[in-house]
């Protein structure tokens, strides 16, 4: 990466930080693209350089935390390996949890705004690297344990989506029951998602291969 590429990939993160910042701190609606600029030492014009408004910066911004947060889980895993799909989903879970109880900030920002659509978008293109990496990663453990499932992604989206609002609620409000307390059914929860997204799909190929018998 060249010296040019370098600052220019410097002044994008001092954009994405002061505007997590001031997200977080002040609120998105109150928080304007003149306070972003100004918390990051940088020209107004610099900003339509690398987003077309404040609504694509906080789409992005959501992703990539997402996405460092997921790589991260994944990074903790190959430090800490288990073998068989499902252990390393429920390890890569158990970081995740343990980390937004350590970080409500976070927590309150990606909960609150996280969407599928923000997720897939950023699956489909190559920004933000993180998320990019974070889904290869997660077909790459499907295949090596051999786990056959037709929807990965719609698969993906219900854990995550489950294991967002059990955070939120959880932790940050304790409410129905403290994270600690809803843990082991989270993780119950998880293997039926994917016992019920696999399962249907070894049972097609079993119909299949009986066929090819018949």
């Amino acid at each position: 990466m060249g010296k040019l590429e370098i600052n220019k990939k410097l002044k994008q993160n001092s954009l994405y930080q002061a505007a997590f910042d001031l997200f977080t701190n002040k609120g998105f609606a109150k928080t304007t693209i003149s306070d972003i600029v100004k918390k990051a030492e940088l020209a107004k014009g610099t900003f339509y350089l690398y987003f077309e408004d404040k609504y694509e910066l906080r789409d992005k911004l959501i992703a990539r935390k997402a996405g460092q947060l997921f790589l991260d889980a994944y990074e903790n895993l190959i430090e800490h390996p288990v073998s068989g799909f499902e252990n390393q989903i429920l390890r890569m879970i158990d970081y995740i949890v343990e980390y937004l109880r350590k970080n409500h900030m976070l927590l309150q920002f990606i909960s609150k705004n996280l969407s599928w659509g923000i997720l897939k978008n950023a699956f489909e293109k190559t920004v933000p690297d993180e998320t990019q990496q974070f889904y290869e990663y997660y077909l790459e453990l499907m295949k090596k344990s051999s786990v056959v499932c037709r929807q990965p992604e719609l698969m993906l989206f219900t854990i995550v989506e489950l294991t967002g609002a059990t955070c939120y609620s959880c932790i940050l409000h304790n409410q129905p029951v403290s994270m600690e307390e809803y843990l082991p059914y989270l993780h119950r929860s998880v293997h039926e998602i994917i016992r019920s997204f696999t399962e249907s799909d070894q049972d097609v190929l079993i119909q299949t291969d009986t066929g090819k018998d018949a």
